[in-house]
């Protein structure tokens, strides 16, 4: 692929805490790592957990997300190892876990590739230019489906409609910006940034 189509690293530097962050991660790397809390290159289900409590998912629906996530990834991105039975995933190696049917925002290396990102919107958003609503992204989940790729669907329908339900706007809409942050990692650290400062305001 025409390297002129791959972008570059989004950010670089430390998190929130402080503690220095990878500055040769791809962004699918970076999107992942926000879950891998201690920062040691592994993803265990009570850190997955603890993510999806982070952006505000309820505590049933992050018991839920730790389960499909570590047991559906764990495994092929630990190849050539056992199982192991606490399902850690290794985040070097999270692009051996895309899945079927989906965008191609991320390509086989998990590297961001503008073109199909903005295809998102020239092809799905015909309400507003720069956002999709609720009607528009299950039309971009059913034309990405691949034929009989049932575990894309599912993987799929249960991303964009967790990031749906969690960041659509007032007026319903799911917006570039906020599916950009999405991509590339920012878009967790934010709102779990937003959720600390509500709860500091709230006590």
């Amino acid at each position: 692929m025409d390297s002129s189509l791959i972008s570059k690293d989004f950010h670089e530097g430390v998190d929130d805490a402080g503690r220095p962050m990878p500055n040769d991660q791809n962004v699918l790397q970076k999107h992942a790592a926000f879950f891998d809390r201690n920062h040691d290159g592994l993803i265990y289900p009570w850190e997955t957990f603890e993510g999806f409590r982070a952006i505000g998912a309820g505590y049933f629906l992050s018991i839920a997300g730790a389960f499909f996530v570590n047991g559906a990834l764990s495994g092929k991105t630990r190849p050539g190892k056992y199982t192991s039975l606490l399902f850690p995933i290794e985040v070097k190696n999270i692009h051996l876990g895309k899945h079927g049917s989906d965008t191609g925002v991320y390509d086989s290396e998990g590297r961001f590739v503008p073109l199909k990102f903005e295809q998102i919107f020239s092809k799905f958003a015909r309400t507003h230019a720069n956002a999709l609503t609720s009607d528009e992204l299950m039309a971009m989940l059913k034309a990405n489906r691949e034929p009989q790729d049932y575990k894309g669907w599912i993987g799929s329908w249960t991303e964009w409609r967790l990031l749906y339900s969690l960041c659509k706007d007032k007026d319903g809409l799911l917006r570039k910006e906020t599916i950009k942050a999405f991509y590339d990692g920012s878009l967790f650290e934010q709102m779990e940034r937003e959720r600390t400062a509500a709860k500091k305001k709230a006590s």
